[in-house]
C-alpha cells in the first residue's frame, strides 16, 4: 500500500472504543458533559524509585493541529457504526479541553497526577490514546536514558539505537526524550535536525572490509575526517592488528598534519579488558589524550560493572537497550475518569478493583513537592484536593495512604505546586521551553533526590501521600461502593 505521509492524520490515532462511546454519548446526550480525567503511572521502571516525564511538547503540538479530515469522515462513514450527529462532531472538531501537567524533564513519582485533562466527554475521551501513546513512550526512554547517563559517572554517552527503535517515531522521540535526560547527542540525523541536538557517527565494519587492509582503511578514514578520527579497531583482531593499525594511523597521517587523533571505538570482545590494553598500547605510543569509546549492546547495569572491573572508558555509545528500553520496555500510564461536573458542582469518581493497586483516587488534585529549605532536597509529595488551601507558615504533617499510622512532620520547608496549567479551553497558553531549557530543568529535577533515591539496587521509596481530605474522600467513596455492591448482589439473589 502506497502512503503518503504529508497526508497522514495523526488526529484519527485513536482505541476504536473512544469512538464507539464518544458516539455513545451522543445518543444519552452526554457529549458536552464536563468530565476530568487523570494521567498516572502505576510503577517505576526497573524496579527504581522514580520516572522522567517526558513528552509534552510532542503531544501540545499534536493537540493544537488536531482535526478530521474529508477522508477521515469517508473511513467513519464506511463502519457503518456512527450516525450523522456524531460525524458532523468529528467534521467540525474544535479542541477545547483545559490541562494541567507536570512540565517536561520532571521527576515524577506512581500514582500521583501528572496529567489531568478536563472538557467535555466527547473530547476528553478521544485524546486518551494518543496522550498515553506519547507520554508513555517518551517518558519511558527518557527514564531509562538517565539510568544511564548516571551509570556512566560524567562520561559522555550517545544514543546508537534508530535501527533498532520500533517504528519511525519511536526513534526520533525515542532519541529526543534520551538528549532531555541527560544522554549527551544521537547518531540520528533526522532527530538531530528536528530538535538542534548533537549528531555523532564514525565508522561501520563495512567501511574496514571495504579496503584491502584494514590499515588502508583507518589511513583513508583519517585523511578525509582528521579533525574527527576514531577508529573502529574490532573487524578483525583487536589487540593484534587493530589498534597497532590505529596507532600507526596516528603515526604517519594525523602526526605530519599536527592534529591529535581523537580516539578508537570497541564494539565486540571483553570490553573491560580490551579497553585496559588498549589505553597501555596507545599510552605507551604517546597518545595518552586518545579516546577509548565503546558500544555493544550496553545499558546501566553493564556500564556499572565495566567501572568496576576498571576499564578503562572515556565514552559510551548505547543502542538497543536504550532505545527500546530492553529491561523493561513498557511505562504502564494510563488514564483514568476522576471526577465529573453536574449542574457546577463537582462529583467525584473512583474505579474499584480486586487488584487494590488498581483502585484509582477520585477527585480533582493538586500536586506539590515538598523540600528540605536547608539542603534544597525533596522530602516527599503531597496529593491535596484542588480547592484545599496550605498554610505554609506552619509545619504540615503527612501520612502514609495505607499504613496511616506512618506519620512524617516537616518544619522548615519549602511547598512546590507541580501542575502547571497547558491549555485553557483548547488554547495553548503555556510557553513551552526550549529542549535545551527542559534538559537543564530535568538534571536539577534529578539532582535535588537524596542518592538513596538514585540507586539501581533497593532505592529508598520517595513517599507519595494523600491530604487527610483527599484521603477521607477516597475511603468514604469506596465505603460506598462496597454497600452499593453488596446491595446489588442481594437483589439478585
Amino acid at each position: 500500500m502506497n502512503r503518503n505521509f504529508n497526508e497522514f492524520n495523526i488526529s484519527i490515532l485513536s482505541d476504536f472504543y473512544e469512538y464507539t462511546m464518544a458516539q455513545g454519548y451522543f445518543n444519552e446526550n452526554m457529549d458536552d458533559k464536563i468530565t476530568y480525567f487523570d494521567v498516572f503511572y502505576r510503577n517505576n521502571p526497573d524496579n527504581a524509585s522514580y520516572a522522567i516525564f517526558s513528552g509534552l511538547e510532542h503531544l501540545t503540538e499534536i493537540l493544537n493541529s488536531m482535526k478530521f479530515n474529508d477522508k477521515d469522515i469517508e473511513y467513519f462513514k464506511s463502519l457503518n457504526t456512527f450516525d450523522d450527529k456524531f460525524l458532523n462532531f468529528l467534521e467540525n472538531f474544535k479542541f477545547e479541553c483545559d490541562i494541567w501537567s507536570v512540565p517536561e524533564g520532571s521527576v515524577i513519582f506512581p500514582n500521583e497526577p501528572i496529567m489531568t485533562v478536563r472538557g467535555p466527554a466527547v473530547q476528553a475521551q478521544l485524546i486518551e490514546t494518543i496522550a498515553l501513546l506519547i507520554i508513555n513512550h517518551e517518558s519511558l526512554i527518557a527514564t531509562k536514558s538517565n539510568r544511564i547517563k548516571r551509570a556512566a559517572k560524567g562520561r559522555a554517552v550517545m544514543e546508537f539505537g534508530a535501527r533498532r527503535a520500533q517504528g519511525i517515531d519511536a526513534s526520533v522521540y525515542g532519541a529526543k526524550a534520551s538528549y532531555i535526560a541527560g544522554i549527551d547527542g544521537t547518531s540520528n540525523v533526522l532527530t538531530g535536525k528536528l530538535f538542534n541536538i548533537p549528531v555523532l557517527g564514525t565508522m561501520a565494519h563495512s567501511w574496514v572490509q571495504m579496503f584491502d587492509t584494514e590499515l588502508d582503511a583507518f589511513k583513508a578514514f583519517a585523511k578525509s575526517f582528521p579533525n574527527n578520527c576514531v577508529l573502529l579497531v574490532d573487524t578483525y583482531n583487536t589487540l593484534q592488528s587493530g589498534v597497532p593499525n590505529a596507532i600507526k594511523t596516528f603515526d604517519e597521517v594525523l602526526k605530519p598534519m599536527g592534529i591529535r587523533p581523537k580516539g578508537i571505538r570497541l564494539d565486540s570482545g571483553d570490553l573491560a579488558y580490551l579497553s585496559k590494553q588498549a589505553r597501555k598500547m596507545l599510552d605507551d605510543a604517546g597518545y595518552e589524550d586518545a579516546q577509548i569509546v565503546v558500544s555493544n549492546s550496553l545499558d546501566e547495569y553493564t556500564i556499572r560493572d565495566l567501572l568496576h572491573q576498571g576499564a578503562q572508558i572515556n565514552s559510551f555509545g548505547i543502542g538497543e537497550r536504550l532505545i527500546t528500553s530492553k529491561t523493561h520496555p513498557v511505562f504502564g500510564g494510563v488514564y483514568k475518569l476522576v471526577a465529573i461536573e453536574e449542574d457546577g458542582k463537582i462529583i467525584p469518581k473512583i474505579k474499584v478493583s480486586e487488584n487494590v493497586d488498581k483502585i484509582t483516587t477520585p477527585g480533582v488534585k493538586n500536586l506539590y513537592r515538598i523540600y528540605d529549605r536547608k539542603t534544597n532536597k525533596a522530602e516527599a509529595d503531597l496529593i491535596t484536593l484542588f480547592d484545599e488551601k496550605i498554610d505554609e507558615s506552619k509545619p504540615i504533617s503527612i501520612f502514609h495512604p495505607i499504613y496511616t499510622w506512618k506519620t512524617t512532620t516537616y518544619d522548615d520547608y519549602i511547598l512546590r505546586p507541580m501542575l502547571k496549567q497547558i491549555f485553557k479551553n483548547g488554547e495553548l497558553i503555556y510557553k513551552l521551553p526550549d529542549i535545551e531549557e527542559i534538559r537543564k530543568y530535568c538534571a536539577s529535577e534529578v539532582e535535588s533526590l537524596w542518592d538513596e533515591f538514585k540507586r539501581f539496587d533497593n532505592p529508598h521509596i520517595y513517599k507519595v501521600d494523600l491530604s487527610k481530605d483527599l484521603w477521607e474522600l477516597k475511603n468514604n467513596l469506596l465505603k460506598e461502593t462496597v454497600k452499593i455492591s453488596k446491595k446489588s448482589k442481594k437483589q439478585s439473589d
